[in-house]
C-alpha cells in the first residue's frame, strides 16, 4: 500500500485545502493527514487561532472521501518530533504545498524512510488567515 502524509492546521476548511488534499489522495492509496496540536497552531497563527479545535477539525477532515486517516498531533516543539512522525507512519511520499516554508527539513524528513516529495502547486483562494480576516474573525 502506497502511503501518502501531508500535514497542516486545515482550521477554516476550504477550497485550496480540499483541492490539496484530493491531488494528494491520486499519488497513492492511503492519505493520512497529520493535524497540528491547538497549541502549536496558536504558535504559528496566533492568540485567535485555531478557530476550530483539534477535534472538531480532525471531525472535518474524516469526513472527506479523500481522507484515510487523520493523526491528532500532540504539541511538537522539534524537528526530531516531526521526524519520529513520518518514521511511524512511513509514507512513500510526503506531498506538501507549494512554497512551504519548512520544504528542506521536510525533503530531509523524507529521505529519513526513503520517500519522495511531491509539491502541490496552490490554487489562487483566500487563505484561512485571509478568510478569518474577511469574517472579521481576527
Amino acid at each position: 500500500m502506497k502511503k501518502i502524509l501531508v500535514g497542516g492546521c486545515f482550521d477554516l476548511l476550504h477550497f485550496g485545502h480540499i483541492d490539496f488534499l484530493r491531488q494528494a489522495k491520486t499519488l497513492g492509496d492511503w492519505l493520512v493527514v497529520a493535524l497540528e496540536s491547538d497549541e502549536n497552531v496558536r504558535r504559528m497563527k496566533g492568540a485567535n487561532r485555531p478557530i476550530h479545535t483539534q477535534e472538531q477539525r480532525k471531525k472535518m477532515l474524516e469526513a472527506l472521501s479523500c481522507v484515510d486517516e487523520v493523526i491528532a498531533l500532540p504539541v511538537m516543539n522539534s524537528d526530531e518530533d516531526y521526524a519520529s512522525l513520518v518514521k511511524t507512519v512511513q509514507p512513500s511520499i510526503l506531498a506538501l504545498t507549494q512554497g512551504d516554508p519548512v520544504l528542506e527539513k521536510k525533503r530531509r524528513h523524507a529521505l529519513l524512510v526513503g520517500a519522495n516529495v511531491v509539491v502541490i502547486p496552490k490554487v489562487l483562494t483566500p487563505s484561512t488567515s485571509q478568510l478569518a480576516k474577511l469574517l472579521g474573525l481576527e
